[in-house]
């Protein structure tokens, strides 16, 4: 199964950084009753900050107003709400319509209550400098429950618990990428290495020729990241529209990643080695064996599963990261960087990409927020509420509060895995073409280690999402760099060439004369003959040097 390398590619660079959402607590309590109940909430800071610690937040006074939108002055009622926090529904108008209503007749805060999956109330700088109170989003099963529990004087208290800085899903994230980069490097190498020095036999026709491998180029590159500059900007203006289709393509690259993966596994089973018979249908006029397609049928269904249930947060990650890491794995095998040139141009490219996006669009945008952010987490303002799946992403494992809400991920881009990977894998091959012992495939994968830490670190004293490539492509780049100047290889590293020495041959001396044979043919050396009928040479005696040997430039 095969997908365009390049073009595939450009979907995992689209988002490369890490994200978190703003999610809160409304404590419901009747009126002196001290014990109450906790539904989670999901509120923008930008509108009003809420405080961490439930003691220190004020509990004020209910006013159910859930039959009305509070869009227009004739939907508040007559004396306000002093002091009150008025819970109404979502439609109709924008947050900043709702909000500003709310505190011009003396509300102290807002819950709106949503029947479509939460978002952060949305709103631009201005909006957010006009207003005070908090406004949160409260979903609509919750509002109905508070309505069975509580009493019409009910009370509530918004709050905002402080979590941990760095949560245990750090380190899930962590291994998931390491591991792929490292198997990544290792399979593109293996197989690199397989293709030059070893001649294996296969069962069956189809499995003799090599999958395809994408040599990029420097025109590749630059075509790369234009496209991938225009899809990211065509994903912020039109999201609802193209992000079906991003789930789509991610579908079949992805049930493509996972057969490739497991097809060297499959192919030793020692059963399903019959073939379908002849017939001129479509892919299976090539007669595959029964058990190319039954795996086929499982990474198809694999996919489609996801597919369906991708928005169960509780289960539904796992198929993705399952997916994700597959289709990476695929990638890294497929698509090869020939030279450190290349590598470092592609690297450069996108260290420039991730910041633009991530640090500069922030200051072209209404909302304020970056594209990539916007893009990465889905816009607000979206009417389908997709996210892109090009991302690996595990919930946050903390124990908090915040354990009631849809927990919150964190998410780190395929372009944070691929685009170092490469680079690996380009260590790696030079490591076996140049019989280094791995210094280059190590070192590079120890510094993509330390750059995602160092991404983890930057993260957590920011507190805002951060460009992964930043720290990424310093810390590989360098590293390899370095390596390549210490063992005095650079002019080698950075071309590709091999630094194999040439084969000494010495001269052979005729010692004595061989007498011709009585029919006056040639005589035949003991290698000749041994070379005609397809056996191995005598011990001792000097053999030909395959031309796969003999090749000296790291294609």
């Amino acid at each position: 199964m095969k997908v365009p390398g390049l073009g595939a590619l450009i979907w995992a660079a689209l988002v490369s950084h890490k994200v978190s959402a703003e999610y809160g607590m409304a404590h419901f309590s009747d009126k002196g009753e001290s014990k109450g109940k906790d539904y989670c909430i999901f509120f923008n800071s930008q509108w009003a900050r809420l405080p961490q610690d439930l003691h220190k937040a004020s509990r004020l006074q209910i006013y159910d107003l859930t039959p009305s939108v509070l869009c227009s002055p004739v939907d508040v009622p007559e004396g306000g709400f002093p002091n009150r926090i008025p819970m109404v529904m979502r439609g109709n108008c924008t947050f900043y319509e709702k909000v500003r209503l709310a505190q011009m007749n003396g509300a102290k805060g807002l819950l709106i209550v949503s029947k479509d999956r939460l978002t952060p109330p949305a709103g631009n700088k201005t909006e957010y400098e006009e207003i005070d109170i908090p406004v949160a989003l409260l979903s609509y099963s919750d509002m109905l429950d508070i309505s069975k529990t509580f009493n019409q004087g009910r009370l509530v208290a918004m709050y905002a618990p402080n979590e941990p800085v760095l949560d245990y899903n750090m380190v899930i994230i962590f291994l998931m990428a390491v591991g792929t980069v490292a198997m990544g490097g290792h399979w593109a190498g293996s197989k690199d290495r397989k293709k030059r020095y070893m001649k294996y036999k296969r069962d069956d026709g189809a499995d003799k020729q090599d999958e395809e491998t994408v040599d990029v180029t420097p025109i590749m590159i630059c075509m790369f990241v234009v496209m991938c500059c225009s899809m990211l900007v065509l994903l912020y203006f039109f999201y609802d529209s193209l992000a079906i289709w991003v789930i789509g393509i991610f579908c079949v690259a992805s049930s493509m990643g996972l057969y490739s993966c497991l097809w060297p596994f499959v192919r030793r089973l020692p059963f399903c080695k019959c073939r379908i018979p002849e017939n001129n249908l479509p892919y299976l006029h090539k007669r595959p064996q029964v058990r190319a397609l039954v795996l086929s049928a499982l990474c198809v269904g694999v996919s489609i599963t996801w597919m369906v249930f991708r928005n169960e947060d509780q289960w539904a990650w796992v198929l993705q990261d399952g997916l994700g890491i597959a289709f990476c794995l695929y990638m890294l095998k497929t698509v090869r960087l020939p030279t450190f040139k290349a590598c470092t141009l592609l690297l450069a490219v996108l260290f420039v990409y991730d910041v633009f996006f991530v640090f500069i669009t922030p200051f072209f945008t209404k909302s304020g927020e970056s594209i990539m952010v916007e893009v990465a987490a889905g816009p607000s303002d979206s009417a389908m509420h997709e996210k892109l799946p090009m991302v690996l992403k595990v919930p946050r494992l903390n124990s908090s509060p915040l354990a009631l809400c849809d927990r919150p991920f964190s998410l780190l881009g395929f372009g944070d895995v691929l685009v170092p990977g490469l680079l690996v894998a380009y260590c790696n091959r030079f490591d076996i073409l140049t019989h280094s012992s791995r210094i280059y495939f190590v070192a590079c994968t120890i510094a993509y280690g330390v750059g995602l830490l160092i991404t983890f670190v930057a993260l957590a004293v920011m507190q805002m999402g951060q460009p992964a490539l930043l720290y990424l492509v310093p810390c590989t780049l360098l590293t390899s760099l370095v390596v390549a100047l210490w063992r005095r290889e650079l002019p080698q590293f950075w071309t590709g060439s091999g630094f194999v020495p040439p084969i000494a041959l010495a001269p052979i001396k005729c010692t004595q004369t061989a007498e011709p044979p009585p029919d006056g043919s040639k005589a035949e050396t003991p290698a000749a003959k041994a070379h005609n009928q397809n056996e191995d040479p005598p011990a001792g005696l000097p053999q030909e040097t395959p031309l796969a040997e003999k090749e000296n430039i790291l294609n």
